[in-house]
């Protein structure tokens, strides 16, 4: 007799998909546990901390980050391989309004991650019109530029960048902050995308020509959505800037690229959840590692290998599938 498996949602998932929640504790559990195991995660376990591992927690929020804003981006339909533009510019712009106009921290982080997110915007949205490989092409070559521009004019410091600039409080105000900011973010990023206007950048990214034909203008909302992960990527360049106390080319490096996209496809793409559950295993991982030697990239490279071969759906997506959801064999008749 011969059975196969079958996927069955469990009867809670169905019944607290209604307002009906409300009138069980346990139901109301059900759909909190979730979202409150990434606050009480995040901003519970600080004070637990060594100062080694809340410089890597710092490090991973940062590129968690970047890849939630790769993440935005795909889900409009472009394809981004240079999420160190916005890094890069963020970090430049609050670094030249602390280092030349003296601009204290609590300014220029957020006029940093504005005057970043419109910056980037104005850049690519030249080239917005370009979808898949075009469009990835353009983003990686652009930090490149920009970097070699630096170097040959020397300006915003040349190769030496901008030193001495503010720090915060302490580290336990940077720790909080890009901790908040983080879950800010990622619930915002999954608000959106729930609401009517993420049917329509959903739509874009399915089938652009039926939105057109629909009397939406895409190329708008191409801009809204390029702006917003701009802005998140331009505030962790802000943010990177000031506890380095330092902004120059490196901000441009492909580390700020490369790694938000690894970090999204171990976790999961189009989740949001997912790229920071990748973020979360993969940079901490790569400071283990780090005792190894050059046989690290062996052994990184080889679990990026097995993570994409054994879950290409991601991390979060498994592990919201189990939570959802129980298999069980059936007869097949």
């Amino acid at each position: 007799m011969r059975k196969r498996k079958e996927r069955v949602d469990r009867g809670i998932k169905a019944r607290s998909e209604d307002i009906f929640a409300l009138s069980s504790p346990r139901e109301m559990l059900y759909l909190l546990l979730p979202r409150a195991v990434p606050v009480i995660g995040l901003l519970g376990v600080g004070p637990f901390l060594t100062p080694y591992w809340q410089e890597i927690f710092i490090s991973t929020a940062v590129y968690a980050l970047l890849a939630l804003s790769w993440d935005m981006l795909v889900s409009v339909g472009l394809l981004s391989l240079g999420q160190s533009l916005f890094y890069g510019i963020g970090s430049y712009v609050a670094g030249s309004l602390n280092h030349y106009f003296g601009i204290p921290v609590l300014l220029t982080i957020p006029l940093a991650t504005i005057l970043g997110g419109l910056l980037s915007t104005i850049v690519l949205l030249p080239v917005s019109r370009l979808r898949g490989i075009y469009f990835a092409m353009v983003t990686l070559v652009l930090p490149l530029m920009f970097s070699r521009l630096v170097e040959a004019t020397r300006i915003l410091g040349g190769t030496e960048g901008l030193t001495g600039l503010s720090p915060f409080p302490n580290k336990w105000v940077a720790y909080y902050l890009i901790q908040v900011v983080l879950l800010a973010v990622l619930f915002g990023f999954r608000r959106i995308l729930a609401s009517d206007y993420g049917l329509v950048v959903k739509a874009i990214n399915d089938n652009d020509r039926s939105v057109m034909s629909a009397g939406l203008n895409i190329h708008w909302y191409k801009a809204q959505v390029l702006f917003l992960a701009a802005a998140v990527g331009s505030f962790a360049g802000a943010f990177g800037t000031h506890y380095d106390m330092f902004a120059g080319m490196p901000g441009f490096a492909l580390d700020y690229s490369i790694m938000p996209i690894a970090a999204a496809v171990v976790g999961g793409t189009g989740s949001f959840a997912g790229p920071l559950v990748g973020a979360f295993i993969l940079v901490p991982l790569s400071e283990i590692l780090r005792a190894l030697g050059a046989l690290r990239i062996v052994f990184y490279g080889l679990f990026l290998v097995v993570f994409v071969v054994a879950l290409p759906e991601g991390i979060f997506h498994y592990m919201q599938r189990k939570y959802h959801q129980f298999e069980r064999w059936v007869e097949i008749e």
